[in-house]
């Protein structure tokens, strides 16, 4: 029987075949999601879908792409809040990115 831990669905099952010619069974945690766009929830690219432990492990470089907001807005997003930061870059932004009313 399989230990408790490993029951559970958030875990893989790998059919493997060992030097030896046994037949066993690995199992690994899933691959997370997809990572998402912050502004728009479409797809992002240039990040690796891998668990915390290996995506550590990669150069730093590789973990998202190397522009503003990269890793969090997808390019058209990142275009539009650029816009919006030049267009009220001498107002405050309310929580919204919205220009606070003066009261």
């Amino acid at each position: 029987m399989v230990r408790r831990a490993l029951r559970s669905t958030s875990y893989r099952k790998l059919k493997r075949v060992t030097p030896g010619g046994r037949a066993v069974t690995h199992y690994e945690r899933r691959r997370p999601a997809l990572a998402h766009c912050a502004g728009c929830s479409g797809e992002l690219h240039g990040v690796p879908r891998l668990r915390t432990a290996r995506f550590r492990a990669i150069p730093h470089t590789s973990r998202r792409p190397e522009r503003a907001y990269g890793g969090q807005l997808c390019p058209a997003c990142t275009a539009e809040r650029i816009k919006l930061e030049k267009l009220y870059v001498h107002t405050p932004m309310g929580a919204a990115g919205a220009p606070l009313e003066a009261a």
